[in-house]
């Protein structure tokens, strides 16, 4: 992949990671649910040594499914979710997968927290699934 490129819908927040994402997964957890409006967050995890971000993100912090602290950004404009910074991995960002430029190079590895998905998502079966996150 080399290098993926994204940002919010109005512009004002952009970034680029020139490293290969190490994960993409979708999470179901209800914490990216109520992030997302949706039945899950689809995210890939990247290297901050490798990632830069131009403009301001606003921050959410809460207590995941996991009882770890997840800061959630978003652009304070128009509200498009960006990234979530997790401290128990310190040394990586897990970008929005609806952020980027190119949604098609988001190739998702697995499916977590599948004990809160809802009877309507959309799971897929070709996908390894975990009631929580591996590992």
């Amino acid at each position: 992949m080399a290098s993926v490129t994204g940002g919010c819908a109005c512009g004002a927040v952009r970034y680029q990671c020139s490293a290969d994402p190490i994960m993409a997964a979708n999470c179901y957890c209800r914490d990216c649910q109520h992030s997302t409006g949706t039945a899950m967050a689809s995210v890939l995890l990247v290297p901050k040594a490798a990632f830069k971000l131009t403009g301001e993100l606003k921050h959410y912090e809460v207590t995941g499914d996991s009882g770890g602290k997840v800061s959630r950004g978003f652009c304070p404009n128009c509200g498009s979710p960006i990234l979530s910074i997790l401290p128990a991995m310190a040394d990586f960002v897990a970008l929005k997968a609806g952020s980027l430029d190119d949604p098609s190079q988001f190739k998702p590895m697995m499916q977590v927290y599948m004990k809160s998905a809802p009877p309507w998502a959309p799971v897929r079966d070709d996908l390894p699934k975990f009631d929580k996150q591996p590992g």
